[in-house]
């Protein structure tokens, strides 16, 4: 005989289901503004200056740390690079993820997906020359933290593109999926960062050491939960799931609608 599940667990899972689907998306959307803002910052600030040479200019922005530096025209130019290939990033990638340009415009998501992992990988690699050969975090455990984040970018590109290669179609998302998290790094360092303060500024300083490791891992062991949750998780955990990106959708906003105005000031 096949086990028939009761009308109840049916109504149940296709509630949780729905939630969790919707939750998902709120949390894509928000992201998606928050992003595209922050693309809207880079091309304005970094776009003219480093496009025309007029590195100096940078120095209006005071928390930059070792952005222009004086006589360092390599040093400058990866800088301006690796600002730049992140607008991309920040642009490019989340197009990856709508599922209609997907399913639709297979062409534009083959080549903007290898225009986003060749920039994921440019990305990395600067921010490594940045951090190992002109030293521009100001502590071991920056350098660190900045390290790791490259390391996996670079991971995650190489396991993304041997999946598609293969064409395993489902590993390859879970890894485009990771590698979209671990190359936006900065931006939910921003986030993260602006979030807190608005919450409290009291937790700035404890929060701020922390979060240089957790604007990399905190996204990818939410993104392992959510993957569980999804495909293996029942009614309830399919609910909590969506409760939790609830959440961090409204910090997700909270915290560029604190950064919005710093921003646009360069600050």
């Amino acid at each position: 005989m096949t086990a028939v599940a009761a009308p109840g667990a049916l109504n149940a899972r296709s509630v949780a289901d729905t939630a969790l689907g919707a939750a998902a998306r709120l949390w894509f959307a928000v992201a998606l503004i928050g992003q595209w803002a922050f693309v809207y910052y880079i091309a304005n600030f970094y776009g003219p200056s480093t496009l025309t040479g007029n590195f100096q200019s940078w120095s209006r922005n005071t928390n930059l740390v070792k952005g222009y530096v004086a006589g360092d025209t390599a040093g400058n130019v990866f800088f301006g690079a690796h600002a730049l290939l992140a607008a991309v990033i920040a642009f490019g990638g989340a197009i990856q993820l709508i599922p209609q340009i997907r399913t639709r415009a297979v062409a534009v998501h083959r080549w903007n997906g290898r225009l986003f992992m060749l920039t994921a990988l440019g990305v990395a690699f600067s921010g490594l020359y940045l951090i190992w050969v002109r030293g521009s975090s100001p502590t071991f455990l920056g350098a660190m933290a900045i390290s790791l984040n490259g390391l996996l970018i670079i991971a995650c590109v190489a396991l993304a593109w041997r999946a598609a290669l293969t064409r395993d179609l489902a590993a390859h998302r879970r890894w485009a999926l990771r590698a979209y998290l671990v190359a936006n790094g900065q931006w939910f360092f921003r986030v993260g960062i602006f979030a807190v303060a608005l919450i409290d500024r009291r937790l700035m300083d404890p929060f701020f050491m922390a979060w240089g490791f957790g604007c990399t891992l905190a996204p990818l062991a939410v993104l392992e939960l959510y993957l569980r949750a999804r495909d293996k998780g029942g009614p309830g955990g399919r609910l909590a799931m969506a409760g939790g990106l609830l959440g961090l959708s409204v910090l997700t906003g909270l915290g560029y609608m604190a950064m919005w105005r710093p921003l646009l000031t360069g600050a």
